[in-house]
C-alpha cells in the first residue's frame, strides 16, 4: 500500500468510527447527570444489543488497533518536520502525537478498570458505583479529566490533519474554517466529557 494510502486511511480511521465513537461515549456517560438509574439503564441497554460483541471488535476494536499502531509507527518513523515546514503545522502536529500517546495510555487503563471487569457477567455491574469508586481517588479521577482533554484535541487535530490528508481544505480561508471547527468540537467534546466525570459524585465518608 502507498504511504499516501496509509495516511488516507489511518486518518479517517481516526474520524469515522473512532472519533464518532468519542462522541457517542462521551454522550452515553452523561447520562450519569441524571442520577445513578438513569446511567446504569442506558449502559445496560447498550450491553443487550444484538451482536454487540462482534460490533465492538469491527468497528471498534479493530480501527482502534490500526489507527494506535500505525499512528505509533508514523511518529517513530516520520519527523515532524519532514511533513510540516510551517511553525503553526509543526505546533498541530506535535499536538497530535502528543495527545495521541497520552490516549494510548488512557484508553489501556480505562479499558482495564471499566471494560475488563467481570467478563464473565458484566452486564449485572453496578457500573454508576464502580465507576464512582474509582473516581473516589483524586489521582484516578485527574487522570480520567485528563484522558477526556487528551481524546478531545487529538480528534480537534485530527480534524485539521483528515481535511488536509484527504485535500478538502484546498484555500486559506477553508483551512482557517476547518480549524475553527476543530477547536468548537474540542469544546464540546471536552466539556461534556468533564461534566460527565463531575456527574459521579465522591462517596460520603463513613
Amino acid at each position: 500500500m502507498e504511504r499516501s494510502w496509509f495516511r488516507r486511511l489511518h486518518s479517517i480511521a481516526g474520524i469515522v468510527p473512532l472519533g464518532a465513537f468519542l462522541a457517542f461515549h462521551l454522550a452515553v456517560n452523561a447520562s450519569a447527570r441524571n442520577g445513578e438509574e438513569a446511567y446504569n439503564a442506558t449502559v445496560h441497554r447498550l450491553q443487550q444489543l444484538p451482536l454487540l460483541g462482534i460490533v465492538e471488535i469491527v468497528c471498534l476494536l479493530a480501527p482502534l488497533a490500526f489507527h494506535a499502531v500505525g499512528g505509533l509507527f508514523v511518529i517513530a518513523t516520520v519527523p515532524v518536520a519532514a511533513e510540516h515546514p510551517t511553525r503553526a503545522g509543526r505546533a498541530r502536529a506535535s499536538l497530535q502525537r502528543v495527545t495521541g500517546v497520552l490516549l494510548f495510555a488512557f484508553i489501556l487503563f480505562h479499558l482495564w478498570t471499566a471494560r475488563l471487569v467481570q467478563l464473565e457477567d458484566h452486564e449485572s455491574l453496578d457500573l454508576f458505583h464502580l465507576m464512582q469508586s474509582a473516581l473516589a481517588s483524586p489521582w484516578i479521577r485527574a487522570l480520567y479529566v485528563g484522558g477526556i482533554l487528551a481524546a478531545s484535541a487529538h480528534f480537534a487535530a485530527g480534524l485539521r490533519s483528515f481535511a488536509q490528508t484527504w485535500g478538502l481544505a484546498r484555500s486559506p480561508r477553508a483551512r482557517a474554517a476547518v480549524s475553527l471547527f476543530a477547536v468548537a468540537v474540542f469544546v464540546v467534546l471536552a466539556t461534556v466529557g468533564i461534566r460527565a466525570v463531575a456527574s459521579f459524585p465522591l462517596p460520603n465518608p463513613v
